[in-house]
């Protein structure tokens, strides 16, 4: 089982290689202790992008950058340890990656902006609304929860068998070779995602039903989401209801069939085309 994923995995990378756009601004944002880098691309209102684990910039979004930069600014950044970002001991956590997200918005006199994340970037961008309602304008949460329990037992189940030896000549660890400051520390990286990913968390349904901010749900049919709990999340934002006896809730709920949560994020002009209607 756990072969499978990585190898899906593995050619999902491969093929969400395509066109790249070059950034019009790059470099690294001092936060909370260590360089976060970032880059920015096209002119407009800002819509920030968060990557999901083990994902570089260009591996997470370089189909949908180019599209988006043609009338937004895009500012699309590495988490810690991940693509330029240097490695850190540093903890990981929730509240401390948001932290760092508000950090380059502070550096890049951003006050605030639309959010994107895709499987962790999206949980990351639920915690940056909960800590820091006024810097997210509209949410947009790619195959990605608030809580461990969104997602279904056989998802939270594989991460205690993986090893860092799983990723050794891949294509991950190639585009991580490419741009890593110090390519020396993948192993402590990989060693850190994997336990990072094993953690449970949850930020609590009451700070879920709080969020004022329009929120936009992206999920695959098959993405390892629980849906029964991904249908309590779209109540708790004010979804679910009949909306020819009531009004149309203000966020959007899009579940696309047939997808996993590595070929979900593969769907380029469905997803643009849901980013479109609801950011407009």
């Amino acid at each position: 089982m756990k072969r499978i994923m990585i190898a899906v995995l593995f050619f999902a990378v491969l093929k969400s290689n395509g066109q790249q756009s070059k950034p019009t601004d790059s470099g690294y944002a001092p936060v909370n202790g260590i360089k976060v880098y970032y880059e920015v691309y096209g002119e407009g209102k800002p819509i920030v992008l968060l990557h999901g684990a083990f994902y570089t910039i260009q591996l997470n979004w370089g189909q949908l950058i180019p599209e988006l930069s043609k009338t937004r600014k895009v500012i699309a950044i590495e988490l810690q340890g991940h693509g330029h970002t240097p490695f850190s001991d540093r903890k990981m956590d929730f509240p401390t990656l948001a932290s760092d997200v508000e950090g380059v918005m502070n550096y890049l006199k951003i006050d605030s902006a639309d959010v994107a994340g895709y499987s962790m970037g999206g949980s990351v961008a639920y915690q940056l609304t909960i800590q820091s309602p006024k810097r997210v304008r509209k949410l947009v949460i790619i195959s990605s929860t608030y809580k461990s329990s969104g997602w279904l037992p056989v998802v939270n189940n594989a991460f205690k068998g993986f090893k860092p030896e799983f990723f050794d000549n891949t294509p991950l660890k190639a585009a991580y070779d490419a741009v890593a400051p110090d390519k020396t520390k993948w192993i402590k990286f990989v060693e850190q995602m994997i336990a990072f990913a094993g953690t449970p968390f949850d930020m609590g349904d009451s700070n879920i039903a709080k969020i004022t901010s329009p929120v936009l749900i992206i999920s695959g049919d098959n993405d390892g989401l629980d849906k029964v709990e991904l249908m309590k999340t779209y109540q708790l934002l004010g979804g679910g209801v009949s909306a020819d006896l009531a009004p149309m809730p203000k966020s959007h709920l899009a579940v696309v069939p047939s997808q996993s949560h590595v070929s979900l994020m593969m769907q380029t002009n469905a997803i643009l085309g849901y980013l479109d209607d609801f950011l407009k």
